[in-house]
């Protein structure tokens, strides 16, 4: 739940409540976007990277071109071995090629002189193995070169890679810094974390298993269909065939995974809030004993992850198996015509060698795409949730300068406000008030009433529907929010201290304090009175949720802090409902020397500790009912008064 929000002043989240963890949580409507568009824009992500890019692109056309030659130059070796081989047993020194082939076909072997006619062989001549090693040389350094241009570009791919990904997680962080508080309202906590954490590691992952592979796939695929063309036609038709049959199958099973992926990841972040949210109550689970409950909620959303997941990859997982066969049918049709254009001495055995090779690295690489597309999906649908965040509306524009004034006697005004968080469901209406600077405003009335609403309207947490708002006779939409929350403090009813020490934690609003200042702020909170008990004093470290020190000192400490940031305008929204009585009357009189200087609104549901405000607003249903003085308002015998009585008045009547 939202610090600022009240459980019934709240929007149920799209998907209505119960559908995420026992507490009601909602699940996030989720809507899949096209693969083509999501991939084009995480692509363009990388575009300030345009050096990297390019030494991407020469790296990797030059590693491809030393892997594309390489098969030809050891097609000339093959062909220098079985030539040598050839020569050596067709006839002896001195007879020449024609006289070579003439001499088999007056054998009646046809065959051998058709393929003989189309080699380079000398007879008599054996194999030249210096001619053959110098040429394995050239392949071993081939090979090298490759080898070394292929880790240049995986080196450059991951720093392009990590770059990309650092710039769209400072995006993200300053995206949610610009979201209305609206948007956090409607969101599982765990869902967000879900796309903020797992969703960017998941795009970072097969950014950077798939970038390279797949600059490197087409690129292979480019050199070693023209080096294919060069060598046979014939047989690079052949090759060419399979290739429609092959995107037809990777635009089935591509289209199909896709939304499973998307599915996979929504349900991740569905999971992720469940377990969150059950995991920060888990006390109240174990109190309620609502453990089955969410044992079962658990299951069946693992559950369907685990359909959602394992339909994703096994369908991704068919592109594979299903290119290597069309691959091996390639691969038996090239043989069998390569086989057969060397018996005919159209071609050579060296060029058939090379040419298979070629068919290998031409399936290889269209088989290694098909086998990154479910990585790259994964990446993609990771993607679409990340940009979907970023596409949220942002809060409304900032007025440009400092909006004409800095709160500082801390006057407030309501001039005819209107505010609802749902459009069908008004909350305050037509709302008008009047606070003078250095008042003490109470505000009281049953839950969901719109108190805290109230307040958040002046801090700008949400805009308004209708009227406006003023702080010393200046409209705050014409402030800048900064300005305008530099001089307002606020303590709420559920703590939140980070971890850190507790000087830290004390000077959170106000970094430059010097260490008198915070060791006044303390001691005027009585934080001081509990400190010294602790073994390393204002240097203790708070971690986790207690951190060793009870809820009330929790409190105490925020409260220190809202103190020592000396607001104008000072917010306590049932800022002492976890202190015990004692510190609780401790604290009034503390708070009572602190608000001589600055406008006070105190939310609060005990009636005892709001006696002496100045001013007391009854609210009901978004509308003060009524409004003075505790005496006055006890006087009147309205709806404060009958608060009063059902605090303090009905015990007593039911123990008599």
């Amino acid at each position: 739940m939202s610090g600022t929000m009240k459980t019934t002043e709240r929007i149920v989240a799209p998907g209505g409540p119960g559908r995420g963890g026992p507490f009601g949580g909602g699940m996030v409507a989720q809507k899949s976007l096209a693969f083509g568009p999501s991939a084009k824009r995480l692509f363009r992500r990388m575009a300030p990277q345009r050096l990297r890019i390019i030494g991407l692109l020469v790296l990797g056309v030059a590693s491809v071109a030393f892997m594309v030659v390489a098969p030809k130059i050891l097609g000339h070796a093959t062909d220098l071995i079985f030539n040598g081989v050839l020569g050596h047993r067709i006839g002896d020194a001195g007879t020449t090629k024609e006289q070579a082939i003439e001499g088999l076909r007056a054998t009646g072997d046809d065959k051998m002189a058709d393929m003989l006619s189309g080699m380079d062989v000398i007879p008599g001549v054996g194999v030249d193995f210096g001619a053959v090693g110098l040429t394995l040389l050239v392949v071993l350094g081939v090979y090298v070169a490759a080898a070394l241009t292929g880790w240049m570009q995986g080196w450059l791919v991951n720093d392009l890679v990590q770059k990309t990904v650092s710039e769209l997680r400072d995006e993200v962080e300053d995206k949610l810094h610009r979201l209305p508080l609206s948007y956090f309202d409607k969101q599982p906590r765990g869902e967000l974390l879900s796309r903020v954490t797992n969703d960017i590691d998941n795009v970072a992952q097969s950014l950077q298993q798939t970038l390279s592979q797949l600059l490197t796939s087409l690129l292979t695929v480019v050199g070693v269909l023209a080096m294919m063309l060069w060598i046979s036609p014939l047989l690079a038709l052949i090759a060419l065939v399979t290739i429609p049959l092959t995107l037809v199958i990777s635009k089935q099973v591509m289209g199909r995974s896709q939304g499973l992926f998307v599915d996979q990841w929504r349900r991740t972040g569905t999971l992720n809030a469940h377990i969150e949210e059950t995991f920060s109550g888990h006390a109240l689970v174990r109190v309620y004993g609502r453990r089955p409950e969410v044992e079962r909620t658990f299951a069946e959303q693992n559950e369907g992850l685990y359909q959602a997941s394992y339909g994703a990859q096994f369908v991704s997982g068919l592109i594979m198996p299903m290119m290597m066969f069309v691959g091996n049918l390639q691969y038996v049709a090239i043989a069998v015509v390569g086989g057969l254009r060397v018996a005919s001495g159209s071609m050579s055995l060296g060029d058939v060698q090379a040419f298979i090779q070629y068919s290998r690295q031409f399936t290889q690489p269209l088989t290694q795409v098909a086998s990154m597309a479910n990585l790259l999906q994964s990446g993609v649908a990771s993607a679409e949730r990340v940009f979907e965040l970023l596409d949220a509306p942002d809060e409304s524009a900032e007025p440009s300068g400092e909006g004409g004034a800095v709160l500082s006697r801390g006057a407030v005004g309501f001039e005819d406000v209107s505010f609802s968080y749902d459009p069908s469901r008004p909350l305050i209406e037509g709302l008008s008030l009047e606070v003078a600077p250095g008042q003490t405003v109470a505000i009281v009335g049953p839950t969901g009433a719109g108190k805290t609403t109230l307040v958040n309207l002046i801090l700008r947490f949400y805009e308004l529907n209708g009227g406006w708002i003023t702080l010393d006779g200046v409209d705050i939409a014409t402030m800048p929010r900064p300005v305008l929350r530099d001089r307002i403090g606020m303590v709420l009813q559920d703590t939140w201290l980070f971890e850190g020490t507790i000087r830290e934690n004390i000077a959170y609003g106000r970094p430059s304090a010097s260490e008198a200042e915070i060791l006044e702020a303390a001691q005027a909170t009585f934080v001081d009175r509990f400190v010294h008990s602790l073994p390393d004093g204002y240097d203790t470290v708070l971690t986790g949720e207690t951190g060793g020190i009870s809820a009330g000192e929790r409190q105490l400490i925020t409260i220190a802090r809202a103190f020592l940031s000396d607001p104008a305008l000072l917010i306590l929204d049932e800022a002492t409902s976890s202190v015990d009585t004692r510190t609780e009357l401790l604290l009034q009189h503390a708070m009572a020397a602190l608000r001589s200087d600055r406008t006070s609104f105190v939310i609060a549901h005990r009636l005892s500790t709001i006696r002496d405000a100045d001013l007391i607003l009854v609210m009901e249903a978004g509308q003060i009912v009524e409004q003075g003085t505790h005496s006055s308002l006890l006087s009147a015998d309205g709806a404060y008064a009958a608060l009063y009585r059902s605090q303090f008045e009905a015990p007593v009547e039911e123990a008599v």
